[in-house]
Formats: C-alpha cells, sequence, structure tokens
C-alpha cells in the first residue's frame, strides 16, 4: 500500500528566490490590516466595552431599524444593533443601569423581551452577557499585556537561544500574524472577545512551533555546511521541514473545519480567528521569517564563531553541500 505523501520526497522549492516579492505583500498586507483596524475598528464585545449584550434570533429576516425604534421606545437607553451570522440573528447591545446590579440589568432584559416579542412574535433570546464598565477596562488591559508580553517573550527567548537574527526575525513574523489577525475581524466585523484574546495567544503558540522547527533546522545546517551559500542553506533547511510543517497544518485545518461547522456561533469567531492563524502563520514561518535572516546578515560563520567561543566544535564539519542520499558510507 502506497502511503500519502502530501509533499513529494526530495521536493526542492526556491522560497529564497521570491523573498523581495514575499516582503513587498507581508508590507502591503501589513499596512492594509493596521488600516483596517484604524479605520473601521474593531467590533468589541461586551467582554471589552461592558453593558448588555443581547442575541435575538427571528423566525425571518428582519429590519434592523425597525428592532431599534422598538427597543428606543422603551426607555433603557441608547441600542447598538448588528446582525450576527445571518438577517435573522441580530445582536443588541444596551448600557448597564446605573443601580441596581444585577437585579436591574435582569429587569432590563426582561423588558426588552416582553416588548421584542410583542412586535415580532416568535423571537427569541438565545443569549446575553452583563459586564461592568470597571472590569471591561481591565479585561482589555490584561488582554493586551498578555498578547505583547508574550510576542516580547518569545523574541528574547529566540535571541538567546540561537542568533540575535532568529530573535529579529520571530519577532517581525509573529507581529505580522497577530496584525493580520486584527485586520480580518476588522474588516469582516466579527465579535471580538475574550475567546478571540485567546486565539490569538494559541496562534503565537503555533507559529513560534512552526519557527522554532525551521529555526532549528537552519542552525543544525549552518554547522553542517559552514561553506555553503546562506541562500541555499535556508532552502534547503525550509524543504527538509516542509513536510511536517504542511502537515501540521493541514491535520489542524481539518479538526478547526468541523469545529467551524458544528461548533455552534458562539465559536465561530474563534475558529475563524484560529484558521487564519493557521494559514498567515505557516506563511510567514516559510517566506518571512527564515529569509529575513539573509538580509539581517546571518551567514554559517556566525554560527561558527558562537560555537567556538563556547567550546562547542561537535558541528565544525567541512562539508559544502548535503551529502548525496544514494552515496554508500
Amino acid at each position: 500500500m502506497k502511503l500519502l505523501k502530501l509533499v513529494p520526497d526530495n521536493t526542492n522549492i526556491g522560497f529564497v528566490a521570491v523573498r523581495k516579492w514575499a516582503f513587498a505583500l507581508t508590507a502591503l498586507l501589513t499596512v492594509l490590516a493596521v488600516g483596517a483596524t484604524l479605520h473601521k475598528g474593531l467590533n468589541l464585545g461586551v467582554d471589552f466595552v461592558g453593558g448588555l449584550m443581547i442575541e435575538a434570533k427571528f423566525p425571518q429576516a428582519v429590519e434592523t431599524d425597525k428592532v431599534r425604534s422598538t427597543i428606543g421606545s422603551l426607555g433603557v437607553g441608547e441600542s447598538s444593533l448588528q446582525q450576527f451570522g445571518d438577517p435573522k440573528t441580530v445582536q443588541i447591545r444596551l448600557p448597564l443601569p446605573e443601580q441596581g446590579g444585577a437585579g436591574a440589568a435582569n429587569a432590563v432584559v426582561e423588558k426588552t423581551r416582553k416588548a421584542m416579542v410583542a412586535e415580532f412574535p416568535g423571537v427569541t433570546f438565545s443569549r446575553y452577557d452583563t459586564v461592568s464598565g470597571k472590569v471591561s477596562g481591565e479585561l482589555i488591559q490584561n488582554g493586551v499585556l498578555a498578547v505583547v508580553l508574550a510576542i516580547l517573550g518569545i523574541a528574547v527567548f529566540s535571541w538567546f537561544r540561537y542568533e540575535w537574527q532568529f530573535g529579529v526575525s520571530t519577532f517581525v513574523a509573529i507581529v505580522h500574524d497577530v496584525l493580520m489577525t486584527l485586520g480580518f475581524f476588522a474588516i469582516t466585523q466579527l465579535e471580538f472577545d475574550l475567546n478571540i484574546i485567546a486565539a490569538v495567544l494559541t496562534i503565537v503558540g503555533y507559529s513560534i512551533n512552526d519557527k522554532m522547527v525551521i529555526d532549528d533546522r537552519i542552525r543544525e545546517n549552518m554547522r553542517k555546511y559552514r561553506k555553503m551559500d546562506m541562500k541555499s542553506l535556508i532552502d534547503l533547511s525550509v524543504n527538509e521541514t516542509l513536510p511536517r510543517t504542511v502537515m501540521t497544518s493541514v491535520t489542524i485545518l481539518l479538526a478547526l473545519g468541523a469545529l467551524l461547522l458544528l461548533g455552534g456561533h458562539v465559536l465561530r469567531g474563534f475558529t475563524a480567528a484560529m484558521m487564519l492563524g493557521i494559514i498567515v502563520g505557516t506563511y510567514s514561518s516559510v517566506y518571512v521569517s527564515s529569509s529575513l535572516l539573509i538580509s539581517l546578515g546571518l551567514s554559517p560563520q556566525t554560527s561558527e564563531k558562537k560555537a567556538a567561543k563556547k567550546g562547542d566544535y561537535a558541528g565544525t564539519a567541512e562539508r559544502v553541500g548535503p551529502r548525496d542520499d544514494g552515496a554508500k558510507p
């Protein structure tokens, strides 16, 4: 029985040859993502903005202006409406009552529900959440801090684990992955809540795992083939790890695809962020992070000098290129 191979043996794709095009595409996408985030903003969930969030499901498509008019007549504060997922589902945001705590919030929800049922027979409230303004401010702070510290910690680890060039390239690639995710949520206006922060941190973890595998192989080959051209060495390293990279990405995407179809609307944003992160993270690992090492001046001699200072001479073979697989030992 022949085994299925997503990447054939002896694959030799010239990733470095298109690095300038990849850098230009990466810069363009990053600018577009930042521009979209600044221009359209994120559809922040109740976790971050505070207040009441009600998700109403209607038996048929409904006009948001009519829903807004119905809620406006209740005197419960200014409402913000958005169709969520399909024309039959509307997300309603209301300010929290100034006094009364959870009891007053529940009274507002019940009052809104009765008015909506009277105006739109068959409507149901699938869920509602309440978060105070103070808590939401703390959540924003902690969420941003968690992402920033994760990125900086990973970059510093790469710097000390390898050479400084690895730390810089890893930092650039991961920031790119995070900005792409933010741009995606700004364009689609999917709800951005704590679940998405968890997805972003997971994306960062996946991206660094992918990059570390490639960086380890690059560093190993730098010691094996000290006289090999750096472009050829990086192409060799990326191609050697390509089967693992592709297989990992495909299997994760299959699992996420099932979650997207069967996980319900609550997990839709998280799953969409994860799927985008896997694709973008794989791209940045293969085309951005590894090729950027050349622009930063990394060479096999860099690794050799560092190894010599530490007294590590295990990888000082005088090979110029990889050994022919068909050669006899």
